[in-house]
């Protein structure tokens, strides 16, 4: 089995959902996106406590150990430690990441969401990888909330090189071609797969519109 790192390497499509306890669909739902081209699989789900937040990661640790992807959790290193999940994702208000470290230890992977150059910067400067600008355009999840366009985009394009990170915020079938151009080559998608008819379907085409980018 590869390490966490090494799959991160290959990764091009995150997703975010919920748990899907509106549709009542999670197993067959992650089967579905999973084995379709999603390479990290994320539980995002404000309003749990962290027993319920487990139990629902059970169900989504034990679908991409299947498909042999990986699993993020959001924002709570100690979930992340009971789970033992393979990437840890902080917001700028959330745990420093020693002290997230001081948890997990060396091998888990963690993000930090950017929204603005200046947190790009002190993010590639530390050595971090796995960064995470969000959100790039407005979108409903994240009503009010300041979008910085694509020239955050170009920005972590140019200072990342080759470490890894992911664009994210409203991005879908629609404007994608805007984020490759702009410098993206992995993405986080959520609504683009947690609403879509066909979720295979949808994950697969973003994914190979992804990856031919990264490709070329």
């Amino acid at each position: 089995m590869s390490t966490p790192r090494e799959r991160l390497a290959d990764a091009r499509l995150y997703l975010c959902t919920d748990a899907r306890k509106r549709q009542g669909d999670l197993p067959a739902f992650l089967d579905a996106v999973l084995s379709s081209g999603v390479d990290v699989v994320q539980l995002r789900d404000k309003g749990m406590e962290a027993g319920e937040e487990l139990e629902h990661l059970a169900v989504f640790a034990e679908a991409a150990r299947r498909h042999g992807k990986l699993l993020a959790v959001n924002d709570r290193a100690d979930v992340a430690h009971a789970i033992g999940s393979d990437v840890l994702h902080l917001g700028q208000g959330d745990l420093p990441v020693p002290a997230a470290r001081a948890i997990l230890g060396d091998e888990v992977l963690i993000g930090r969401s950017c929204h603005a150059e200046s947190e790009v910067a002190r993010r590639r400067r530390a050595g971090r990888g796995l960064l995470l600008h969000r959100p790039l355009l407005a979108h409903p999840t994240k009503p009010g909330r300041y979008a910085p366009g694509l020239g955050l985009v170009r920005y972590a394009a140019e200072l990342a090189q080759d470490r890894p990170w992911f664009a994210i915020g409203g991005i879908d079938e629609t404007n994608l071609d805007e984020v490759l151009d702009a410098g993206a080559r992995r993405i986080v998608v959520v609504r683009a797969l947690t609403e879509a008819a066909d979720p295979a379907a949808a994950a697969a085409a973003l994914a190979k519109r992804v990856r031919e980018r990264a490709e070329a």
